[in-house]
């Protein structure tokens, strides 16, 4: 079996969408950056979403039961790292950008590409990580034409000359 700095190393390498998890509700105001979202089905529309569960935000998710799932464009370089930045309290990472709301009340990123609204219906745990089944409530689409990805370490623009995608 592959050791955990062998398997971060390799995981790398391997080139994920850039987005920021935000949620709201009676438990509070939280976001993180992640990478670990991916579609499940689309009926219903579901995400999977991870996260560690040693994080200090983890209790709001657990808590309100919703999250919104903001894709990041290849113009928001510096969302990510504030979001993962532990010098900054919750509330100034969320006084630093612009929010609107939709169905469930979590955080929608203004200049997101794109939003997903939703509900947590199911928390599985493995290792670290609770694993998150989200339905959509809700979706926004941004007027961004570009995304962002996390590839070796580093945050990369792609598809910025590509047209926008048809509805």
């Amino acid at each position: 079996m592959a050791d955990a700095e062998t398997f971060r190393n390799a995981m790398s390498m391997l080139a994920g969408a850039v987005n920021i998890i935000t949620t709201d509700g009676p438990s509070g105001l939280a976001g993180f950056t992640a990478t670990a979202v991916c579609s499940v089905t689309d009926r219903p529309p579901t995400l999977l979403v991870c996260m560690n569960r040693s994080s200090f935000a983890h209790q709001f998710f657990q808590g309100n039961h919703v999250l919104c799932v903001n894709v990041l464009g290849a113009s928001n370089k510096e969302a990510p790292a504030l979001f993962a930045n532990r010098e900054f309290s919750m509330s100034e990472r969320f006084d630093r950008v612009q929010w609107g709301r939709l169905a469930t009340g979590s955080p929608l990123l203004d200049c997101a590409i794109v939003s997903f609204d939703c509900r947590i219906t199911n928390t599985s745990t493995v290792g670290s990580h609770s694993i998150f089944l989200c339905e959509v409530q809700d979706v926004r689409r941004g007027t961004g034409r570009g995304g962002l990805v996390y590839f070796n370490r580093d945050y990369h623009p792609v598809g910025t000359d590509a047209p926008p995608a048809k509805e």
